[in-house]
């Protein structure tokens, strides 16, 4: 996630050339609303995925200021960020508005990416299982009902942009409680789901992040903000067995 449109075209223009030498691997970007439509251009004929860091719930109507899931689209996004943990902790967004959001995401037809995680405080209570599972059973009804391959990111907010880590055995331990939560509302959606882990994520640590057999991908915050580091991380998951995602 990074600012700035000719910023943003120049290191997306570096991501696409890191997608295409990483085949099997799904690359996304997530550049600021200001500068989608720079890097759409830059992804355009490219296996280089674009997303939106947010959407609103409204289209149209009295929501100045916000940018809807059509709106989006038009751009050129095929996938959004839903449920961030900076949207959840800054703006208070609860389970019932990343519902909202999830719903007019599929809606419109992008491909979410949503994402669950504590706060310190909830861990250190023994609360943090308890309140992942509620942000899960919170979603995994509509994705059910969608029959969308489904995307989540676990990214604990007490290990974002802090430089703490959750150890490969705490993040697998914790996929795998996600993915045995998606499976009892559907075994399916539990099979096909890709969950990525977002907490300080960089190459130092990527390989044995990645190599967690319930670790899909990676949901990448400060390192993508250099293209050398970005690319080490996603030829962590290029090299991994069955990679499918970065």
């Amino acid at each position: 996630m990074f600012h700035g449109d000719r910023s943003g075209a120049l290191l997306a223009a570096e991501c696409v050339k890191i997608a295409r030498v990483t085949v099997g691997v799904q690359v996304v970007i997530a550049p600021p609303f200001t500068a989608l439509a720079a890097c759409a251009a830059e992804c355009l004929d490219s296996p280089l995925g674009l997303a939106a860091q947010d959407i609103h719930t409204l289209e149209d109507g009295p929501c100045t200021g916000e940018i809807g899931a059509e709106t989006v689209k038009d751009v050129g996004c095929t996938w959004v960020i839903i449920g961030h943990s900076e949207r959840r902790r800054i703006f208070a967004e609860n389970d019932e508005k990343v519902v909202e959001k999830l719903d007019a995401a599929l809606s419109a037809g992008l491909k979410p990416i949503v994402c669950v995680g504590e706060t310190l405080a909830q861990r250190d209570a023994g609360h943090a299982l308890r309140v992942l599972r509620l942000q899960v059973d919170a979603v995994s009804p509509l994705l059910s009902e969608a029959g969308v391959p489904v995307t989540m990111a676990y990214e604990p907010v007490w290990a974002i942009g802090t430089g703490k880590n959750a150890s490969p055995e705490e993040v697998e331990q914790t996929h795998l409680a996600i993915r045995g939560w998606l499976g009892e509302r559907d075994a399916k959606l539990a099979r096909v789901a890709c969950i990525l882990y977002g907490g300080s994520v960089k190459p130092e640590n990527a390989a044995s992040l990645l190599a967690c057999a319930n670790v899909d991908g990676a949901l990448i915050g400060g390192a993508s903000l250099d293209a050398a580091s970005f690319g080490a991380i996603v030829r962590s998951a290029f090299s991994r067995p069955a990679a499918r995602s970065g």
